[in-house]
């Protein structure tokens, strides 16, 4: 059993024209959703084995607060550039490529991407997978490469504002 954890970025703040879309950071409320839905995870007993992020600023910081509210040390987070503008091949890639010791996996990156992806499966259809938003799927496999269209069980599907 595999168990897939695909979490959007905070919110990103578009106050300085001049950072390139890539170089966004979180904005204030990102700032404060992040380390909230991190707890959140940590209440359930949640718990990385691997975190991957996007390079994106506001990716890798919404993985650094989680890994914080977690306990997973920083410095093993992985950056996969092919996670940043990607579509559900490339996000697939990166997923089938996981090694097989880990159990649990975070992934951070964007939208529309995830939320296509969590389509693509799961087995429940979600219409956005808003930021900061959290959708956890199962798989019964025994490894990462076996993950495939319509293989995932959706067990979970947090949010901020169902609670903020």
């Amino acid at each position: 059993m595999k168990r897939l954890f695909l979490i959007r970025h905070a919110k990103s703040s578009w106050e300085d024209a001049v950072n390139s879309d890539i170089e966004r950071p979180l904005n204030k409320r990102g700032k404060r959703d992040a380390p909230f839905m991190g707890k959140l995870l940590r209440e359930e007993n949640f718990i990385p084995d691997l975190i991957i992020t996007s390079p994106a600023v506001r990716a890798l910081a919404t993985a650094q607060i989680f890994a914080e509210e977690l306990g997973y040390p920083k410095k093993k987070i992985i950056t996969e550039n092919n996670i940043y503008e990607s579509g559900i091949k490339e996000i697939e890639t990166v997923i089938q490529k996981i090694d097989s010791e880990y159990k649990t996996v975070f992934v951070f990156g964007h939208n529309p991407s995830f939320t296509s992806y969590v389509n693509h499966v799961g087995d429940q259809f979600i219409d956005n997978v808003p930021t900061c938003g959290i959708v956890g799927i199962k798989f019964d496999i025994e490894k990462w490469k076996e993950v495939e269209r319509g293989k995932g069980k959706v067990f979970l599907f947090e949010y901020p504002k169902k609670y903020l």
